[in-house]
């Protein structure tokens, strides 16, 4: 698998359980030689079958006859799409069929299918490890890396987006430049001249440049953790909580902007972006994708306040607050950044009023639904802090690294981004922190409350 002669694939979800994991219907039977039979189809399986390998391993989840219900009686099995020989060759066919090819919005250059396993009882698979029933945690030894890298895939795209309307923007002519827009005989002007267009890809540009600062902090939080475990355990401890924390925020803030951002270039380009020979409809139709699989975005939402917040006794969040606080603190009186710091600071009230909101919630039993309600809410306002704060912290390095330039030295123009994507972000996002914390205090319930059939009005 690692040099590419086999493929492989990850087998969780089936048409009746996608989110659902525990719901899976997939059945192991133990067999006297260790083996066990394999029955079940699979759904969404990228890579499920192709002759680009000459074999695929598939990774299934499977509940072994017996087990108990739920994801605690999942176990993992590999199962070869074409048996393998004592001597490590590939034989006969492992009873794995391709039940049907999905057609999907996007990410076409990914084939994905309906996998039948053991329709002629005929599959066989083999325990990932010598313990049953532990499937789930050794998925999610994987499923952890693959959210973070959904997030590097989010703000890759949407960079990717980026660039492309930078550049067209400044080649497509269009109207007037704006202070002579009553001027029919004006010279027509570079778009990227427009107010709003600049606006919007300064939108984008901040966007990403955070959410990539975002996934380089939990990136060094993690490699802090690996380089201090055994040596200080405390600090280690901190940086691994880190790393938990803002996983989900890396995973679902990073798509649903992505999504957005890319869908905002397409809008820089006009009708030229909705069609196919510019590349920005196809990063939105890719992109939609990200906000749903490895862990749709309010399981990320979910796993944050449901899990996160609390864990360590709630160190782990206090901890993260205590690093803003400290930048805060340390830069609210700066010349240039200072009341940007200061709606910083407001963004970080808010949300830790709105944290003790949900923990209130979490302790009274009537107003539980409130959580679900309020959880993608709560995320977005967590990324959001996270995101001004480092892009701030960005700003102020370069402001730094400028000062030591020349007039003329081509790296000023990169430090000027750094400060407009923070003050941007500053002033145009963190603003909505305050104003979600509100919402979340109104306790609406209205989804709950109207009917099903209700719904269907128009």
């Amino acid at each position: 698998m690692l040099n590419g002669t086999w493929g492989g694939t990850m087998c969780l979800t089936e048409p009746h359980a996608g989110s659902d994991v525990g719901a899976a219907k997939s059945t192991a039977r133990r067999n006297g030689d260790g083996t066990y039979n394999i029955k079940g189809t699979k759904i969404f399986i990228s890579g499920g079958d192709h002759d680009m390998a000459e074999n695929v391993i598939h990774l299934v989840l499977a509940r072994i006859d017996g087990a108990a219900p739920g994801t605690k009686g999942l176990s993992l099995f590999i199962v070869p799409k074409l048996r393998i020989g004592k001597d490590g060759s590939s034989g006969a066919s492992n009873d794995v069929s391709v039940g049907s090819i999905e057609h999907k919005m996007g990410i076409n250059g990914s084939a994905t299918c309906v996998l039948n396993f053991g329709e002629n009882d005929g599959c066989l698979g083999e325990l990932v490890g010598t313990v049953e029933h532990v499937g789930m945690s050794q998925m999610f030894k994987m499923m952890n890396g693959a959210r973070i890298a959904v997030g590097i895939q989010g703000v890759a795209l949407a960079s990717a987006a980026y660039y492309n309307a930078v550049d067209y923007a400044k080649d497509r002519k269009q109207g007037s430049h704006f202070t002579k827009w009553k001027d029919p005989t004006a010279a027509r002007a570079a778009i990227i001249e427009h107010p709003d267009v600049r606006r919007m890809l300064l939108d984008i540009k901040a966007h990403v440049e955070g959410i990539r600062a975002l996934i380089i902090k939990l990136a060094h939080h993690l490699d802090k953790a690996r380089q201090l475990a055994g040596k200080d355990d405390e600090a280690a401890t901190y940086h691994k909580g880190q790393v938990e924390l803002l996983t989900p925020l890396v995973k679902s803030y990073g798509s649903d902007q992505s999504f957005r951002l890319c869908s905002q270039a397409i809008q820089v380009y006009g009708g030229a972006g909705y069609i196919q020979d510019y590349p920005v409809e196809q990063y939105t139709r890719d992109s939609k994708i990200f906000s749903i699989y490895e862990g749709t975005n309010h399981i990320q939402a979910m796993d944050l306040v449901g899990r996160k917040l609390g864990q360590a006794g709630g160190a782990h969040f206090q901890q993260f607050m205590g690093d803003v606080g400290a930048f805060v603190e340390a830069n609210r009186e700066h010349a240039v950044y200072g009341e940007a710091v200061k709606i910083l600071a407001s963004a970080q009230e808010a949300l830790m009023s709105s944290a003790m909101t949900v923990f209130g919630w979490s302790q009274d039993g009537g107003k539980f639904p409130l959580i679900p309600l309020s959880a993608n809410r709560f995320l977005n306002m967590m990324s959001e802090v996270a995101v001004g704060w480092l892009l701030l912290d960005a700003a102020l390095i370069a402001e730094k690294a400028k000062a030591e330039l020349s007039a003329d030295h081509p790296d000023r123009a990169f430090y000027d981004g750094k400060k407009y994507s923070a003050l941007f972000y500053a002033r145009n996002v963190l603003p909505n922190v305050e104003q979600a914390a509100r919402l979340i205090a109104l306790e609406d319930t209205s989804p709950m409350e109207i009917t099903d059939a209700a719904f269907a009005s128009v």
